[in-house]
């Protein structure tokens, strides 16, 4: 009782960090458990983060036309470490509560906007007449990750997520020679000239990092390799009204895609 109480009043995942879905198998067999961990850090380093119902508006396993809730026990890790029926190309949908932080640190804020791309709000803040010392945010996560069960045959879905990216080839079924496409979506619209993070780690463990730009209709192609684990993330920001000093003033909606390019 005294681990569940602590996993439910654990802090939520720190804005800052990338957050995103680890399989611990990109390819299972038919019938047997799908097992990952959400994880949350720099360059595919950091915590694992366990099954925390109050920390989570949706936890699905997409497969075959249906939609699967994620079923567990409070604080279980892997958070996902569940069977389903049916063989295909699985994605398993998380998407966090809205959590609040504050900047104390201007620099910080900053430094965060111009990793992401973000700095036309530095401008925008400063028009808005809102203070520097103090800056209020709210933030989600949306993350997806695709598994490939028994033949691993399908595509991707738009999940009707806030904010989205969605792979536009199989990487598992599909010839990735050419990169694999990706569609980045804010309410279901492409985001048109955003910038996409993508973080790659190979089979010894090293990571890089590079960055793509989506084109008019929120497409990137994405240089892949295989062996290669991939998370490619997209970060929306957006104003928020302020009523009071203790009111966000902006909101972050990180969106977050994971696969493994086989050998």
């Amino acid at each position: 009782m005294a681990f569940v109480l602590a996993a439910l009043l654990a802090p939520g995942p720190l804005a800052a960090h990338e957050f995103w879905i680890e399989p611990q198998a990109f390819a299972v067999a038919p019938g047997a458990p799908l097992v990952a961990d959400l994880r949350v850090g720099e360059k595919l380093e950091g915590a694992r983060y366990g099954y925390v119902p109050p920390n989570f508006t949706r936890f699905d396993i997409l497969l075959g036309g249906a939609a699967h809730p994620v079923e567990g026990r409070p604080g279980d890790r892997p958070a996902l470490s569940m069977p389903v029926e049916g063989t295909g190309l699985a994605v398993v949908v998380h998407v966090t509560r809205d959590y609040k932080l504050t900047y104390n640190s201007w620099d910080k804020f900053e430094a965060f906007l111009e990793h992401k791309d973000l700095s036309w709000v530095l401008a925008r803040h400063e028009a808005r007449g809102l203070p520097r010392d103090r800056v209020r945010e709210r933030y989600s996560r949306h993350a997806k990750s695709l598994i490939a069960v028994g033949d691993g045959q399908g595509a991707d879905r738009e999940a009707g997520l806030l904010t989205e990216i969605v792979a536009q080839a199989n990487p598992y079924t599909d010839d990735l020679s050419g990169g694999l496409p990706v569609r980045v979506l804010y309410r279901g619209a492409p985001r048109a000239d955003t910038q996409v993070a993508v973080f790659a780690r190979d089979p010894g463990g090293a990571v890089s990092v590079a960055t793509y730009r989506t084109d008019a209709g929120g497409r990137a192609v994405i240089d892949v390799v295989p062996g290669h684990f991939y998370l490619v993330d997209s970060v929306v920001m957006r104003e928020l009204e302020v009523s009071g000093p203790n009111d966000p003033a902006w909101e972050s909606l990180w969106a977050s895609l994971t696969f493994r390019v086989p050998e």
